[in-house]
């Protein structure tokens, strides 16, 4: 499956987001009628909070956006409202936010790839910090280390993964390392790697990067001195797989996998010692025959529900995490009320989940009941050019 953007594809809180909210117009409530739900009433008394949201888009897509689009969002209802575009970005596919709130970083996914760092201001001033290349085509991912100083990256056409250092400021230095894929083969169907996530394990000690393109999850150890990667371990995947995603369970022994390509979502056993992780059998996503392409999976800071997103069934489907992380149990799929759900995320409070729709251009807005994980349509649909990337601060 091509993934290139023509084809496919908190510190700073209420501050920014009473800065952003100010220069946005509020966005008009939704009935049921026009598309989504209306946003709820919050209850008599409660309190309200308003805090900032960033939108992901391709610039290079017809009907895209111009950059990396900010709005805020009601805590209580989930509703959004709209402010001004961060320029300067070209096709900020994913987006990342620093440990300390104040800055946050993009692909830059195109030929030539590219990071780049925005200072997030309080008063709504967003300030570009740069760009540096990552040495390889089509960045779709990036992740920051938790020690916040550096800065990790996946190049999905090249098969490669980056690091570069972070500045005190938040500014990103020159690479300090690139490792492509080489091996194993390409899976059924692939020309070549395509690296498609980078992230660090709960523990702090490895790296994992998530290749699409040959069915591998690579385990690095990273040299927090130095910025360099050094492999330690690789998982294969059943061929033809396509795994795209990679979310752990909070007790950092179990993680689970999105597949792209055989529609599934596998469990995975992880070592934290060795880095190992060790693949099991892929499981239904409850969207029927065929693939829906599944995007992303989501858990709950309480390890007892995950959410995949399935692009092609436009919809999320609910699992129950059981044996202590070990086994997801499918509970069930819901509408996620856009076209083509390309990347989920939670509110900082996990009380709300946001899904951007890339084909539909609109993001969608979820409350999340705590005490058995279903999904509640809150604020939304509301529109965002070639939405495929939403982060809620």
């Amino acid at each position: 499956m091509n993934h290139t953007p023509t084809s496919r594809r908190s510190l700073l809180g209420a501050m920014l987001a009473g800065a952003v909210l100010s220069a946005a117009p509020s966005a008009p409530a939704r009935t049921a009628a026009q598309g989504g739900p209306a946003p709820a009433a919050a209850p008599p008394g409660a309190p309200r909070a308003t805090r900032p949201l960033l939108i992901g888009t391709y610039t290079s897509a017809e009907g895209g956006g111009t950059g990396i689009g900010t709005a805020t969002y009601d805590t209580l209802t989930g509703a959004i409202a709209t402010g001004p575009v961060i320029t300067g970005v070209d096709n900020p596919s994913y987006l990342a936010v620093h440990p300390s709130g104040g800055t946050v970083y993009a692909v830059d996914e195109q030929d030539r790839g590219a990071v780049t760092a925005v200072a997030l201001s309080p008063d709504g001033a967003h300030r570009v910090l740069g760009s540096r290349d990552t040495g390889g085509a089509g960045p779709t991912h990036l992740s920051v280390h938790p020690t916040g100083t550096w800065l990790l990256s996946a190049n999905y056409t090249s098969g490669s993964v980056a690091v570069h250092p972070l500045a005190d400021d938040g500014s990103i230095g020159e690479r300090t390392d690139l490792v492509t894929h080489t091996s194993p083969p390409p899976g059924p169907g692939q020309n070549g790697p395509h690296a498609h996530q980078i992230v660090t394990s709960p523990d702090g000690g490895h790296v994992l990067a998530v290749d699409l393109g040959n069915d591998t999850v690579y385990t690095y150890r990273l040299d927090t001195t130095a910025g360099t990667l050094a492999e330690v371990s690789r998982a294969a995947l059943k061929p033809g797989a396509g795994p795209r995603h990679l979310a752990f369970h909070p007790g950092g022994r179990f993680a689970y996998l999105a597949c792209e390509l055989d529609n599934t979502a596998v469990v995975c056993g992880y070592d934290p010692v060795t880095g190992t992780l060790t693949p099991g059998t892929g499981q239904t996503t409850g969207t029927g025959p065929g693939t829906s392409y599944p995007a992303q999976l989501l858990v709950t800071a309480d390890g007892a529900f995950a959410y995949l997103a399935n692009r092609g069934h436009n919809s999320l489907t609910r699992y129950a995490v059981e044996q202590d992380g070990a086994a997801l149990r499918l509970l069930d799929t819901v509408p996620v009320g856009g076209d083509f759900p390309r990347q989920i995320a939670f509110s900082p409070d996990g009380a709300l989940l946001f899904a951007a729709n890339q084909r539909s251009s609109t993001v969608t807005v979820f409350r999340v009941d705590r005490a058995d994980g279903a999904l509640s349509g809150a604020g939304g649909p509301v529109a965002a050019p070639v939405a495929v990337c939403v982060l809620p601060l």
